[in-house]
């Protein structure tokens, strides 16, 4: 069975890139445009086993969603892959201090994206 992944992005081309590069690798892919929807979607039954959130995104921020991730304790163990246009060391540095599993600037490589994912969550 394949991982099960979300793609948290509120960029069409973005998230249409990333779900064409992760399906193309096996992954079964769900996706959100907000962060308010990026937690719902984490709660439900069959929840992923790899969640690739924007920093920037509406309703809640990335850093907010990673936050409630960390703190649930049925989500707590789940890789979170932070990608953001802010290549700011401040952006990268607050989220290692949350726990983000794995932290990549826009613009990234396909081939960054996919090794991230790989190493964090095999299909």
């Amino acid at each position: 069975m394949a991982t099960r992944l979300l793609i948290a992005e509120d960029e069409p081309s973005i998230l249409e890139s990333l779900v064409f590069i992760l399906g193309r690798e096996g992954y079964d892919i769900v996706t959100a445009r907000d962060g308010q929807d990026a937690l719902d979607r984490l709660k439900e039954a069959d929840a992923p086993g790899l969640v690739i959130l924007d920093v920037m995104l509406p309703t809640l921020s990335g850093f907010d969603v990673l936050k409630a991730v960390r703190a649930d304790p049925a989500l707590a163990a789940v890789p979170v892959l932070m990608l953001t246009a802010k290549g700011q060391a401040r952006d990268r540095q607050m989220a290692e201090q949350m726990g983000a599993s794995v932290f990549i600037a826009k613009p990234f490589s396909n081939q960054d994206v996919v090794r991230a994912a790989r190493q964090l969550a095999a299909p």
